[in-house]
């Protein structure tokens, strides 16, 4: 794994033909994985507590994940800003395609 310069990880998790596979097709465990491998390891087991499957991380906001997992500010900030928008961003542009 490699790490970018604004903290977010590359990973191979999840991947289907060279790109991550859509997130709402995702189980709890998916998502447990994906945060696991992005170096979210102690973050990861709030989503599995909460039972986040995919559908459930794509209608996340940016307040449930500050407020609603129970986890650090700082983890909690660069979940959202560099794993979960983009997520629903990337599912988005996918929908509308």
């Amino acid at each position: 794994m490699e790490t970018k310069e604004n903290g977010s990880v590359d990973t191979k998790s999840s991947v289907e033909n060279g790109q991550l596979s859509d997130p709402a097709h995702w189980a709890v465990a998916d998502v447990v994985n994906y945060f696991k491998a992005t170096g979210f390891e102690e973050q990861a087991n709030a989503f599995l507590d909460q039972e986040i499957d995919g559908k459930s991380l794509l209608l996340m906001t940016r307040n449930d994940v500050l407020t609603g997992l129970s986890i650090k500010l700082g983890p909690a900030l660069k979940i959202y800003e560099y794993h979960v928008k983009p997520l629903q961003t990337q599912h988005l542009k996918s929908d509308a395609s």
